[in-house]
């Protein structure tokens, strides 16, 4: 496939007038706009639209109707058809604090659906976010607080032998017995996330020096960033190399404070996530997140207590909000293209639009950022 005369999100992450050439589902080349050439395969004319990588969520518990724990081949086909259809091309779905059965049901569920190689149409499943059971009580947010439970690194090699390797990030809260030794131990084969977590600044060096590399949705469910008790914030903010998840979808993260994080942090390290669960793409009603009700009206989600139970936002309308804020389209990109792939050390195959790489490709139109095309082939 030939896609010509569009403007390319470069693997320089700048636009360029480029053609973009594809056979069987990778980028063979990347070519002047007015280069001529023989080409007898299909032509796709990307006039008045950006050419950009497709997008990759890793962290998000369903949608469509479906949740990632209902642990079934046919819930996370399911959920993948809807990804793809909004211009998620890799997805690295997250679990919930649950019972240890349940959480292993739905590892082995993720690792024998990702030996499907017929995915065309579909996200493909290139990884697992293990979000619970190792997490504070003070700050659960929507998980169970009676089913948290003290981290382990053998039941983590345990999990992660169930998942087929799939395991490719596990939130953590650093300060619970445990933590730190768990990261000590695996953070060579599995990233580890601080979130859900009360710890202060020096907890949280202490895990990015032990192996964390990752904050899970910045703001959320952790202490905030005073002038005098920087807590998990400020020890990202001196931690290079940690990337830093963020819900841009208007309801979790103020406008300011989205902006500040860019600044903050800068592009290359921030991740958009959208979080979201089982009610994005359906109407308003009601839900579940990880086996807790959940009420939908408009763009919020929340459990009866009124605490936030996730978004209902699909990434790429979070990537249009976070535009809308003010960050440049180039780093909402970024952040929700190379760095998540990045982050979890799948960047060779996806994540940028490189000869050699998955032909994960989106048309966004250059006026208003619809989505026009997806193309992984």
């Amino acid at each position: 496939m030939l896609i010509k005369n569009g403007i390319v999100f470069t693997e320089k992450c700048e636009f360029e007038p480029l053609s973009v050439l594809t056979d069987r589902g990778v980028i063979m080349g990347i070519l002047p706009a007015d280069a001529m050439i023989k080409y007898g395969g299909e032509v796709v004319d990307a006039s008045g639209c950006y050419v950009v990588p497709g997008l990759t969520d890793i962290h998000f518990h369903g949608c469509a109707g479906h949740d990632f724990c209902e642990a079934t081949a046919e819930a996370i086909r399911q959920i993948a058809e809807f990804e793809y259809s909004q211009g998620v091309t890799t997805i690295c779905p997250a679990t919930m604090t649950l019972p240890d059965e349940d959480i292993e049901d739905i590892l082995r569920a993720a690792g024998e659906y990702a030996k499907d190689p017929a995915d065309y149409g579909r996200a493909k499943l290139i990884g697992v976010h293990l979000e619970g059971p190792f997490i504070s009580p003070e700050k659960c947010g929507a998980q169970k607080k009676e089913l948290i439970q003290p981290p382990s690194a053998e039941k983590l090699r345990a999990w992660q032998s169930a998942a087929g390797g799939l395991i490719k990030l596990v939130t953590i809260a650093p300060e619970v017995d445990g933590a730190m030794e768990c990261i000590r131990q695996l953070s060579g084969s599995i990233r580890f996330s601080l979130g859900h977590t009360a710890c202060g600044y020096d907890a949280a060096v202490e895990a990015f020096r032990a192996g964390a590399d990752h904050i899970t949705h910045l703001y959320n469910a952790m202490p905030p960033f005073t002038h005098r008790a920087p807590s998990l914030i400020g020890a990202g903010f001196d931690t290079k190399g940690v990337f830093v998840e963020i819900i841009c979808d208007g309801v979790h993260v103020s406008e300011t404070a989205v902006r500040a994080a860019f600044a903050l942090f800068g592009d290359d390290r921030m991740i958009l996530i959208s979080d979201s669960m089982e009610a994005a793409g359906m109407p308003d009603g009601e839900y579940q997140l990880g086996g807790q009700g959940v009420s939908v009206k408009g763009n919020r989600a929340v459990l009866s207590d009124g605490t936030l139970a996730g978004s209902v936002t699909p990434l790429v309308d979070c990537l249009r909000t976070a535009v809308k804020m003010g960050i440049p389209l180039e780093s909402a990109i970024k952040a929700a293209t190379i760095n998540p792939c990045r982050s979890i050390g799948e960047d060779k195959n996806y994540g940028s639009i490189s000869v050699g790489k998955a032909a994960h490709i989106l048309l966004l139109d250059r006026e208003d950022l619809s989505l026009k095309a997806v193309y992984t082939r």
